[in-house]
């Protein structure tokens, strides 16, 4: 039986990453004093990379090819990065309001009153509405 890999689980030495994202090892430093990239760290302060990092190094050297600035690429990554956590949370709260609506007897709707505020309805209830007809002359 194969066990799935942890994208995120720091596995490879910095000449191990190097090689796999193609780069030289001295780029990779560069790329984590700059904040592009910041692998883990062991208790003896080498650095530790994951598949993850190794996939964003990809992605550094592609939009670098582009000729896309290192800030520029910095600033792409962190909005990917707040994209993919603001993905994460939405999927989050959509999971938690279906187990909410599922699990909770004697739901209410909401409805617009006749004011335009607000009205809750019991679930299998109709809103009430108008049926006066208006004549409208300029």
């Amino acid at each position: 039986m194969t066990m799935p890999v942890d994208e995120n689980a720091p596995l490879f030495a910095i000449a191990v990453a190097a090689e796999l994202a193609e780069m030289h090892p001295q780029t990779l430093r560069q790329y984590d004093r700059l904040g592009l990239v910041s692998p883990s760290r062991t208790a003896g302060k080498s650095r530790r990379y994951s598949l993850r990092d190794v996939m964003q190094l990809r992605e550094i050297a592609r939009l670098g090819a582009e000729g896309i600035s290192l800030e520029g690429i910095r600033r792409i990554l962190e909005l990917e990065n707040v994209n993919q956590q603001l993905a994460r949370r939405v999927r989050e709260l959509e999971t938690a309001l279906a187990d909410e609506l599922l699990n909770r007897p004697g739901r209410r709707v909401f409805a617009a009153g006749l004011e335009g505020d607000v009205v809750s309805l019991k679930s299998g209830v109709r809103a009430q509405r108008r049926t006066e007809v208006v004549v409208w002359r300029p």
